[in-house]
């Protein structure tokens, strides 16, 4: 078996994933594009459809998928769809907004979000993964404003009281996250979750999200810059979404390249955290694999530029037309590297 086909994650194509439905140890997986592939409907496989056009490659891109260590089984409940196996847990939960009508105190948007992962936390109780490693979030028009608060901080309001609800607020319980923004479409959220604990990381150059100062709205973001987490001989680091930002400050506004470049000093100083906490061999930006989020398509030459020259020409970085978190953020990168161990 090479080492890529014995991994958690692999990047597959349509072609590829159709083919791997039938393996048992098939998870889930998410998918980029307009349309979703034929046949990847919400029956049979978690998958999320990520309603954003790749750049670069014709509008449509390949598969992130999935993969536990054994057999797995498929279930659906409190509106999650889901698989796992003896570790590990992939779930899926899509919610319109218009079936979450706000009250007095609350839009839409803050209770889909609030009911979305307070039914992910039920899933973890009732099938007994309570860890909670990685969350990929994206809604509709995250930058724009109604009910006079950005629609990103409505957000941020409904996930928070999920996880204080559910007594997660402590940093050791925070996971690695990503929040994008993507044309129409629902609030869609894929999650891994695991028997195990992961570590949560921080990043040194950066004040931690879940402690930004309330200039960044009533609630701050709750996730982790980065995870660190073991499974079936494998070492996984999950990066959250990063962007151009020291401290809690947004730096260079307006120039897509050096705000590609501050992600990449960003990246540098997680992987030298994540290389402190672990026991095995350092990590390294030629490893990462992940999707780089571009706010405007003209930009995309100068932000890869900067990243080939970071990570190499050979990465495999998927590279996606979506608004990023604040309105003077042009890039973010999310990202995973992998270490085997015995």
């Amino acid at each position: 078996m090479r080492h890529e086909d014995a991994r958690l994650q692999r990047i597959l194509s349509v072609s590829e994933l159709a083919d791997s439905r039938n393996d048992p140890a098939l998870l889930g997986a998410s998918w980029v594009g307009r349309d979703a592939p034929a046949g990847f409907g919400t029956t049979g496989l978690p998958f999320q459809h990520i309603i954003a056009a790749q750049l670069g490659r014709g509008g449509a891109g390949p598969a992130e998928a999935w993969f536990g260590a054994l057999a797995g089984r498929e279930g659906f409940a409190h509106d999650v769809h889901f698989r796992c196996d003896a570790h590990l847990l992939f779930g899926v939960i899509t919610l319109a907004e218009g079936d979450c009508a706000g009250d007095a105190g609350a839009t839409p948007l803050q209770r889909a979000s609030q009911r979305a992962y307070e039914s992910l936390f039920r899933v973890l109780a009732d099938e007994g993964y309570p860890h909670l490693w990685r969350v990929w979030n994206y809604l509709d028009d995250i930058n724009g404003t109604t009910a006079g608060l950005e629609r990103y901080r409505q957000f941020n309001i409904g996930r928070h009281q999920a996880f204080a609800n559910a007594d997660r607020l402590q940093g050791c319980t925070i996971p690695a996250a990503s929040a994008l923004g993507v044309a129409g479409g629902p609030l869609s959220i894929a999650f891994l979750a695991a028997r195990a604990p992961c570590i949560p990381l921080e990043n040194p150059r950066q004040l931690s999200a879940y402690r930004y100062p309330a200039d960044y709205g009533p609630r701050s973001p709750t996730f982790s810059r980065a995870a660190l987490a073991r499974v079936a001989g494998q070492e996984w680091l999950f990066v959250s979404g990063t962007a151009s930002i020291v401290g809690h400050l947004t730096v260079h506004q307006g120039d897509p390249a050096a705000q590609t470049r501050e992600i990449v000093a960003n990246l540098e100083a997680l992987l030298a955290e994540a290389s402190r906490v672990s026991t095995g061999p350092a990590y390294r930006l030629d490893e990462l694999s992940g999707r780089a989020y571009v706010r405007h398509p003209e930009h995309l030459a100068a932000v890869q530029a900067e990243l080939v020259r970071a990570l190499g020409a050979g990465a495999p970085i998927v590279y996606v037309h979506a608004d990023v978190c604040r309105a003077d953020l042009l890039v973010e990168l999310e990202a995973q590297a992998c270490h085997l161990f015995v």
